[in-house]
């Protein structure tokens, strides 16, 4: 705008000088003419200058409107499930974000299943930060959740909890009754037994790992109990609530000279399975389980539900409420039941099994077979 200016005055200028010649009345014309060219000029300028600051003004309060919700997540502990859920569900979250147009604050935290610390991370998400909406990833982080929201009415969104209905968290899983609901890793623990017996028909004796203190082992382990009961196999039980405690239970069931082991979606064996798994490999016995990282980490078969696809939907469903808003008492908890099948490869190996034969046996009893090797974490 400087430079059109510049130009409008040179060619005034020019104007002017170019009516030197003439009379007095056609000078003044020529100035009065020139003055106003220049003033339109800056007028003009002035004009587009305001014009910018408008928009970059409007631009800046369109920012400062954009809605802000606040959402507090806390994780049971550190493996690779949970783990895999809490990154999915923040990438979803960010992408639903940009879609909607609305800014999700993630505060994210891990109690390392310690139940005061589970207390504190919730406490402060409900009187300091006052969060729109808590995100528990486990039974315990729900329960506990759902007992700190009932007087506030915050909603919960839950993620990975077995058997929702049993622990009293909802009333069903079609209408769950209060301000909770959420995503359920429910196991069908039948299908895995089948695996076992396509495996080995000869199977006298299995061993059941897992925590007495998990809720949501219970379930499954008492349906594996009445499986193996049913089918005339006998069952030796071990548990433990450490990381210590499980190495001595899989010890002792290596003693027992059991034929394979059980676990269903346990953390605490999830946490310890990369010491042990290599115990049950050298001893020649099978370790199926409920959950793919637990392959991941060592054991011979995951059988269960993609723990990246729950902690997408996990998110689309905590989307649906702070936007649609969506109530949570009549908002169903999704199940999911993909049958596919995890063989962690080099524990196949080391059992001697042939890995194209085994996946012939277990065709009939999954939707799919996908292989993988050990490693820490996803």
């Amino acid at each position: 705008m400087k430079k059109l200016i510049s130009v409008l005055t040179l060619t005034a200028i020019t104007a002017s000088l170019a009516a030197c010649g003439s009379t007095g009345s056609g000078t003044a014309d020529s100035s009065a003419e020139t003055s106003t060219a220049v003033e339109a000029a800056e007028e003009s300028a002035a004009g587009e200058e305001a014009e910018g600051g408008n928009e970059e003004a409007e631009a800046e309060e369109a920012a400062e409107e954009k809605a802000v919700y606040k959402i507090g997540i806390c994780n049971y502990v550190d493996d690779a499930s949970l783990n895999q859920i809490y990154e999915n569900i923040e990438a979803q979250l960010n992408a639903l974000a940009e879609e909607e147009g609305v800014t999700y604050e993630i505060l994210y935290d891990n109690c390392q299943a310690d139940p005061n610390v589970m207390n504190q991370i919730i406490s402060n998400f409900a009187d300091v930060e006052q969060v729109d909406l808590m995100v528990g990833i486990a039974t315990p982080v729900a329960m506990a959740m759902q007992s700190a929201t009932e007087d506030s009415g915050t909603p919960v969104v839950f993620s990975a909890v077995s058997d929702p209905v049993s622990v009293g968290l909802v009333d069903s899983l079609e209408e769950p009754g209060a301000n909770i609901t959420g995503t359920s890793d429910f196991l069908n623990t039948e299908a895995i037994m089948n695996l076992m017996l396509a495996a080995d028909p000869d199977i006298a004796k299995v061993g059941l790992l897992y925590d007495v203190g998990q809720d949501a082992s219970a379930t499954p382990i008492a349906d594996a109990k009445a499986f193996l009961e049913e089918n005339g196999i006998e069952y030796v039980e071990q548990t433990g609530t450490t990381v210590d405690e499980v190495m001595l239970a899989a010890d002792a069931l290596v003693a027992a000279q059991v034929d394979a082991v059980f676990t269903p979606t346990d953390n605490t064996i999830m946490t310890a399975e990369l010491s042990i798994y290599e115990k049950f490999a050298e001893a020649g016995i099978p370790h199926y389980t409920g959950a793919d990282s637990f392959a991941l980490n060592g054991a011979f078969l995951g059988f269960g539900v993609d723990y990246a696809n729950i902690g997408v939907e996990t998110a689309n469903m905590i989307n649906d409420i702070l936007i649609n808003g969506a109530d949570p008492s009549v908002t169903g908890v999704l199940t999911f039941d993909n049958g596919i099948a995890t063989i962690n490869t080099e524990t196949c190996e080391a059992l001697g099994y042939d890995l194209e034969e085994l996946k012939t046996q277990f065709e009939p009893y999954c939707t799919a077979i996908q292989e993988i090797q050990t490693a820490e974490s996803f």
